[in-house]
């Protein structure tokens, strides 16, 4: 292990795409700060592509320029089936990642989300690089309760086994929330072995602008007393579907005719569109599109409040909650999502709903209603923001993490 500031070389690995909406919300900002400490001489950059090209038909899209970082993306190779190709992956890419590690001189390895923790175990126990697993939660756990995995399913099977594996030989976990580092604690993970990093936000690029609620207001020729609520994101697997359909219906019904719906997804706009009208609301009322990531707190800022449609997970942080406090945006989310559920029940900015129980909607948007009639009810939100997810919180846990390795 190096032990001079200055000499620390790491392989970050994201098991999501150079394009994938996460890398650019999540990785992206996180890479910024690793390569402005002091510590880091030399960070290599690893994707894992999915559609068969060449390495060379991949770039990573900085909105920084920094020397230390290089890029050098994985390709997985279609095999037929979902299952033949993760099989694929995770006996091929363990020794590209340990002979990538070697060529770039890397001297630790730092995993992003429990998948590529799995891989960084696997080059671990091939060559004894030492890694932590950043934004580290119950991967297996949560694909099986969103009904993706079932119980007997060989994937599931194998990173419930590799993330066991992960909290013994990591030589630090990340969760990104405080209710799994205590959880971990409770299964016997030391303490002094976990560091909580909840997915942070640039406050300043999401902030909440006058200018654009007015300009994305009239290019939609929606009236400045419009309720407009919105959502980032995608429907199934962890996230709410035909449930999301439903409360949007309720929020329509609730606010009447003045109620307008922002959603923006990368899934096709027609498919959605068709969900809409199932679920009663009017082309008028609703617009769907898929927007750079940049003009995300435009539509931010057009909109009253947020939907949060995190299916309830107590070991998440879901990086849209920060994106929509610090635009100023309360949020309808579930009961039981992350720290941000009890946030919010505490100390306000947003409203919490159990559809468990029928009338907790209504109740929930009777509370937001009273939120939205508050003078500064923004303001509240930004300061949540601040305080849970603002970028300090994360180079905080940054230099404690460098600390301890260097």
């Amino acid at each position: 292990m190096p032990t001079s500031p200055g000499s620390l070389r790491l392989l970050f690995l994201s098991y999501w795409s150079a394009d994938d909406p996460l890398t650019t919300a999540t990785v992206l900002p996180h890479l910024r700060l690793l390569q402005a400490c002091e510590d880091v001489a030399h960070i290599c950059v690893v994707t894992i592509e999915r559609d068969g090209q060449s390495t060379t038909d991949y770039q990573l899209h900085l909105p920084f320029a920094s020397p230390k970082i290089v890029f050098r993306p994985l390709v997985s190779r279609r095999r037929g089936s979902v299952l033949l190709t993760k099989t694929e992956d995770f006996t091929r890419f363990p020794a590209e990642l340990a002979a990538l590690a070697k060529e770039q001189g890397c001297t630790f390895l730092l995993a992003r989300g429990a998948p590529a923790g799995s891989l960084a175990y696997l080059v671990w126990r091939r060559t004894g690089l030492p890694f932590s697993v950043e934004s580290f939660e119950p991967h297996g756990q949560y694909m099986r309760e969103a009904g993706v995995w079932s119980r007997f399913d060989p994937r599931y099977l194998l990173e419930q086994y590799w993330e066991k594996q992960q909290k013994k030989y990591a030589r630090f976990l990340l969760p990104v929330a405080d209710n799994y580092r205590q959880q971990l604690i409770s299964e016997g993970v030391p303490a002094e072995r976990i560091i909580t990093v909840p997915c942070s936000v640039d406050l300043t690029a999401f902030a909440y602008h006058a200018a654009h609620r007015r300009a994305v207001r009239q290019h939609l020729g929606w009236p400045e007393d419009a309720v407009v609520g919105v959502y980032a994101g995608k429907f199934g697997g962890i996230y709410y579907n035909d449930e999301a359909f439903a409360l949007f219906r309720q929020a329509a019904d609730f606010f009447g005719l003045s109620f307008r719906l922002l959603l923006l997804t990368p899934l096709p706009a027609a498919a959605v569109q068709d969900q809409l009208v199932a679920a009663g609301l009017l082309p008028s009322q609703t617009y769907v599109a898929k927007v750079p990531f940049t003009e995300v707190p435009h539509y931010l800022s057009a909109a009253d409040f947020a939907f949060g449609l995190h299916r309830p997970t107590p070991f998440v942080s879901p990086i849209k909650h920060g994106e929509y406090w610090a635009n100023g945006l309360p949020i309808l989310m579930p009961d039981g999502v992350g720290d941000d559920s009890a946030i919010v029940k505490r100390e306000g900015g947003g409203a919490v709903f159990d559809l468990t129980r029928p009338d907790s909607v209504d109740e929930a948007l009777q509370q937001l209603r009273t939120i939205l009639n508050t003078q500064n009810y923004r303001s509240t939100c930004e300061k949540l923001a601040q305080r849970y997810r603002s970028t300090r919180l994360a180079h905080a846990a940054y230099d404690l993490l460098l600390a301890k390795i260097r």
